[in-house]
Order: structure tokens, then sequence, then C-alpha cells
């Protein structure tokens, strides 16, 4: 019985459990979007292929899978471009799928022909072309498992229309075995090294722990709250691995941060790059005579910094749930008893100078205040995705994550403009959780009339913005390109179909929050444009999560 290439795409998909995918429409990929959404799997159609690739990478965080992007030739494959690049330095699994000019008309001029391979190729960790029919399932299969094997990054599979359309026998058809449920390897380490760890750890007066995306990408979030309980280490995350031990469980002390690290002898880095989030795990920022530990799926990770005395090469899990049971008879949580309230004694006489600095009740409303309003109201385990300039700090800096892999920021690409189409994948990928976007008023007008796909689709997710006129604004003019005004997004937002809200005084925040998450309930996405102070400037350490 013949089958086209595009059905092989939807079936191909459907096999592997993919429920869900983010495009814009348009030749030669209709046929399989069409046959996609007939088998089941939810289209969601949106306004730019850029947010097409940034809702396939939250949806991807959120679900622990490759999320899936689709695109037509041309410059609509092309504008997956910033969004895939975010989402290999970010380290996120996304399979994207783009429509290519037919292979019967390469080198002669064909309608937007282009090489879209080598251009995605510096984009993703894995760029290749269809170019049998039969393949198609083959080729999607290995993409999938490329995105997620190792360290997760995306993916390109260009599809040509002649491909595409291309009728085959089913029976010629290549399909790979043990399609459902693919789990990647999770390797463990050397036990010699894992041993060496723990005899080092031993000496130790003042460790920390620090973790990244690779623990949530493992599943191991169980393992490292189990380390952590066993040995009483404090511990430190990145903005993107948040919650993978609640921030409120005793095992943080975000107020002296900036101390544990510089003052830390030992050092478990688990799961995470040692980049300028962390000062490349140098003086002065770390002690320069403590001992590093390294565990990294990616054995080349391991060596890049120079800095690592024990580098051990394995799945983040795996490797945690060794070192917990070295460490038995040898370490317990009484052994840093010291250390720990050291830190805590830090944390207890910043707090208060924090809780008072959030309660300002200045007018323009000061970011801060948004911030813990924000903090106050959201659920524990809401989704919370941040984006921006000076409220991507203060955001970062004082507001709590309790669940693991809820929170989604600007990531280290340092991208602008991801906020609501985060929002939007997270939403579609959660539905059942609340989802709040806090927002630059800059950062949402790169993708703000995403707010019509939220509409369309009916993905409730709550918008708010902090409306400081621009990128940290400048009335005066004084610098160039940062003043951009005192949007309306609230009128922009309504006139689209969303709640919409405008609040100007620090007493009608939670009131107005209140009103938009009824609408929410209700099905309909809403926005809270909120004026803040233009003059307000976050700095990165004074201000660390806690919560009331």
């Amino acid at each position: 019985m013949p089958i086209t290439g595009s059905e092989l795409v939807a079936a191909t998909l459907e096999r592997l459990g993919v429920d869900a995918f983010f495009f814009v429409m348009g030749a030669p990929m209709l046929g399989a979007e069409k046959a996609s959404i007939e088998r089941g799997l939810r289209g969601i159609d949106v306004r730019h292929e850029q947010a097409a690739a940034m809702m396939a990478h939250a949806y991807s965080r959120l679900r622990n899978r490759p999320g899936v992007c689709m695109a037509c030739s041309g410059p609509g494959a092309l504008n997956f471009g910033t969004g895939l690049a975010n989402a290999l330095v970010d380290g996120a699994p996304v399979l994207a799928l783009g429509g290519s000019g037919p292979i019967g008309e390469y080198l002669t001029g064909g309608f937007q022909e282009f090489d879209q391979v080598a251009a995605m190729k510096p984009l993703t960790k894995w760029s290749e072309r269809v170019y049998e029919t039969e393949r198609i399932p083959e080729l999607i299969v290995r993409a999938y498992r490329q995105a997620m094997t190792g360290k997760p990054g995306p993916v390109y599979l260009d599809l040509p229309g002649d491909v595409l359309f291309r009728p085959v026998d089913e029976s010629a058809v290549r399909w790979p075995r043990h399609m459902e449920g693919f789990e990647p390897p999770r390797p463990h380490g050397d036990p010699a090294l894992v041993r060496q760890a723990i005899e080092r750890l031993a000496q130790a007066r003042r460790p920390v722990v620090i973790s990244g995306s690779g623990i949530l990408w493992s599943g191991a979030s169980a393992q490292l709250e189990r380390w952590v309980g066993q040995t009483g280490i404090p511990l430190y995350t990145t903005p993107q691995g948040r919650g993978v031990v609640p921030e409120d469980a005793g095992s943080t002390f975000p107020n002296a941060r900036s101390t544990a690290l510089r003052e830390a002898d030992f050092v478990l880095v688990a799961g995470t790059r040692l980049n300028y989030v962390f000062g490349h795990g140098r003086a002065p920022r770390f002690n320069a005579e403590a001992t590093m530990v390294r565990i990294d799926i990616d054995p080349s990770e391991i060596g890049a910094d120079g800095r690592s005395d024990i580098g051990i090469a394995g799945d983040a899990g795996a490797v945690l749930a060794q070192l917990s049971q070295a460490a038995e008879g040898t370490i317990d949580a009484g052994a840093f008893a010291d250390w720990r309230a050291y830190l805590q004694g830090i944390e207890d006489k910043k707090r208060p100078q924090q809780e008072e600095a959030m309660a300002t009740a200045q007018v323009p409303i000061h970011p801060l205040r948004l911030c813990k309003e924000i903090r106050d109201f959201m659920d524990r385990d809401a989704v919370l995705v941040v984006d921006g300039q000076e409220i991507l700090n203060y955001g970062r800096q004082s507001i709590p994550t309790h669940v693991a892999g809820h929170r989604l920021n600007s990531g280290p690409f340092g991208i602008m403009g991801v906020g609501l189409p985060f929002g939007i994948g997270a939403k579609a990928a959660l539905p059942d959780k609340q989802v709040i976007v806090l927002h630059g008023d800059g950062s949402f007008g790169m993708n703000g009339l995403e707010l019509d796909t939220a509409v369309r689709h009916g993905i409730p997710v709550l918008v708010v913005i902090s409306l400081n006129g621009g990128w940290t604004a400048d009335p005066k003019g004084e610098k160039p390109g940062r003043y951009l005004g005192y949007t309306r997004y609230d009128e922009m937002a309504r006139a689209l179909g969303c709640h919409a809200e405008y609040v100007e005084q620090p007493g009608d925040i939670r009131p107005a929050l209140e009103r938009a998450a009824r609408a929410v309930a209700e099905g309909r996405p809403a926005l809270v444009n909120v004026v803040t102070d233009f003059a307000a400037r976050a700095t990165t350490v004074k201000f660390s999560a806690s919560s009331t």
C-alpha cells in the first residue's frame, strides 16, 4: 500500500510519542503538518518560526524530551536559527523539521533554494537531509535520539519537497526497532574517581555543591536531594537548574551565596558548565585552593575549564548515586554543621534587609516590589519564566522556585524575547500548572504578537510586564536606542482577545494579578502591564531568592 513522505513524517512522530508541535504553515511541509494533526498531534501554529523553536525549547524542558517544531523552506527554516542557537548553548533537545526545495531542482535556481543543512550545522549538534522517502522514519528517529543522547541539544532534519511528496510502498519503508519509550544511556562514573572524591570531601570543612540543567535531563532531582540531605552540603544552582531541591528546604543559603563560593574548600559541580555564570570557577569568585570535582555527561566539558582536580564523566544521577553509596559511614550531615551555621547567620542578617527593600511603596513602582507581589501570589509549583534585562536580574534574585525544571529564563546565551514563547511552550507542556511570564517591556516587544497564538489556541498564560520605558530606560535620550516609551501593551493584549490590566500603584498589583488569574482559570490569556521605575538598577549579588 502506498504512503507519502509527508504521511511517514506524521506516523514516525506518532510512534515516538510526540503529542504536540509548533509551526508556521508553508510548503512543502503542509502535508506533513496536516497528517500529524490528523493523527492526533496538537499543532500549534505561531506567528514566527523563531518563536516556534523557542516554544519547542520550553516544551522540552518541562517534558524532559525533545520539543518539535516545523517550518517551510528557505526563510521559514532559517528563521529557526536564533531559537536553535539558544537551545544549543542552553543544552536543550529540540527536533526541528524544515522543508526545502526539491532535490531534482538542486543547482537550478529553484524557489527558495538554499543549503539549509549547512546553515544549521553551527546552530545544532546534528544537521542532516533526507534523500530517500523510505528513510524518513529512520532519520527522524536518529535525529530524535541525537537530541537526547549525551549532552542534550537541538537537531535539524531537512525534508526536500520531492522526498515528502513521493509515494512509496509501505513494505519498503525502513522502520527502526524500539521506537517507543526511548531512554538515553545513563553511564556510571569511574569508581576509583568516585572514591577519590569522597576521600577529598572527608578532608574538607567548607564544601558546596553547584548543580545545573544536567540534573534535570538525567532526572536526578531525587539523587541530588538525597546527597544534599545525607551530607549536609549547601547547594547552589544555575538559574536554569533551579528547583531541583525546594529552595525553602534549608539546603540553600541564597543571601550567603557569594561568601559560600568564595570561602568553600571543596566544590562539587554536578551537571553544569563552569562558564561565566560561575566566574569560570576561578578566583576571586572561588577559593583558588579549593578542591574542584566535576560530574558531566560530556568528557570534553570536564577538561575545558583547566580548573578541575577530579573529573568524573557520567550521568549526573548515576554518579550522585555512586557518591551517596561511597559516602555511607564516612560523611554524615553533622560533619559540616559549623559551616551551615555560619552561612545561616549571614542569611538571617540579610533577609530582613531584603524583605524591607522588596516591600517599598515608592511610585513609580520599584521592580523589586513587583517581584515580591508575584512571589507572594504564585502557586508553589508554578512555572515562572523571566525575560528581560533589569527585571531578569531582579526576578532571578528575589523569586524562589521549589519544583525541578519550573524556572525558565534567557539562559547562558543571554537571549531576549524568549519570555512569551517559553511561557506558551511551558503551558502547552503542562496545561494544569500555573504559568507566569515576567517580562521586560523591551524583550516583550520582540515576540509580543505571540499573544495571538495563545488566544487562538486557548493557551492561558499570565504575562506580567515591567514597563520601565525601554532597555534600562533613558528618557533623556543620552544613550541611543534605549528609550522605547511607555507602550500600552495592555491595550494591544485586549485587542487580541486577552484579559488586560494597567497598573501604576504598588497596592494595585495584587488585585490585578487576582483578576488576571480568574481570566486564566476561564481559559483566557491575561496580561498585566505594570509601570516601574526606569531609574532602578539591579545588582547581581545583593539580593537572593527567599520566600515568606
